[in-house]
């Protein structure tokens, strides 16, 4: 690939997902583009680039964003992450919330779905306690392809092995041929929407929990910080952000600041005593 066309796609890709590619990455291009550019009747990297010149087709931008996403997800990632949610920041926000007995979770960068129908579950599984409760769940992503597999809600034998109890996929998913199929129900409990993480969730709401696990390791300091910064916008003062265990906002944004005791876990740095005690969980 030609040094010009590399820095030509990464800038594009940085542009429009904020993902960003070192040199070295140059055969990722390469393996991820050229079905895009078959798919697309074009013959190579080179003729790809000339497209993309001279006609900023928006289906074919959008199929080269998409083919360079990465979206790898399991059930249950990380495991502890959700403990710490069923064990303590749920039962407190349960407390918080009394009077409104309404919580919303925002899962961000939500692939095929593992990760919202992974808290759904939990919700489901804690049963007679949420009775007259309004818990919502929105999972976005920037791929329209990851959407609607979320949405179909099935899965292969290898993503249900990876992470998701023998008792839940049992309980909650149908063998349909080679597939699993996840309860109707759970399915009903997420809202999925496109939406790209460099754009303004406020059109999303405000949240008391937001996941957005490990998707800020793809991005450069400054984006980072631009989308923590989004993000405090519609977190609840005392809400809960959760990011990958990679990642952290030490040195990237002062918006936030880890909640001791547990790595990934955030609350909004406003001066204040966060409300969620998470110091204390016991899981």
């Amino acid at each position: 690939m030609k040094p010009e066309d590399f820095d030509f796609l990464s800038a594009l890709l940085k542009e429009r997902s904020g993902l960003v590619l070192s040199r070295d990455k140059g055969y990722l291009l390469e393996s991820r583009l050229l079905p895009v550019a078959r798919r697309h009747g074009i013959k190579g990297l080179d003729e790809l680039v000339s497209a993309v010149r001279a006609r900023r087709d928006a289906t074919l931008l959008r199929d080269i964003t998409e083919a360079m996403t990465t979206n790898e997800s399991l059930f249950f990632r990380d495991i502890k992450p959700f403990e710490i949610f069923k064990a303590k920041v749920l039962p407190d926000l349960m407390v918080a919330r009394q009077s409104s007995r309404t919580i919303r979770i925002w899962s961000a960068a939500s692939s095929g779905g593992q990760e919202p129908y992974s808290l759904a579950m939990l919700l489901k599984e804690e049963g007679a306690k949420l009775a007259n409760w309004r818990i919502e769940i929105v999972a976005t992503d920037i791929s329209v392809e990851m959407l609607e597999k979320a949405k179909a809600g099935s899965y292969s034998q290898f993503e249900v092995q990876r992470g998701l109890p023998i008792n839940l996929l049992l309980k909650y998913f149908k063998q349909a041929g080679d597939k699993w199929q996840i309860d109707a129900a759970l399915r009903g409990m997420v809202k999925y929407r496109e939406f790209n993480l460099l754009d303004d969730p406020a059109t999303l709401g405000r949240f008391d929990v937001i996941f957005c696990r490990n998707v800020l390791i793809y991005f450069d300091p400054p984006t980072k910080a631009k989308v923590l910064d989004r993000i405090s916008r519609v977190l609840m003062p005392d809400g809960v952000l959760y990011l990958g265990g990679a990642e952290t906002v030490i040195g990237v944004t002062e918006k936030f600041q880890p909640l001791p005791g547990h790595r990934g876990v955030y609350g909004l740095a406003n001066g204040a005593a966060h409300p969620l005690p998470l110091e204390r969980v016991a899981v």
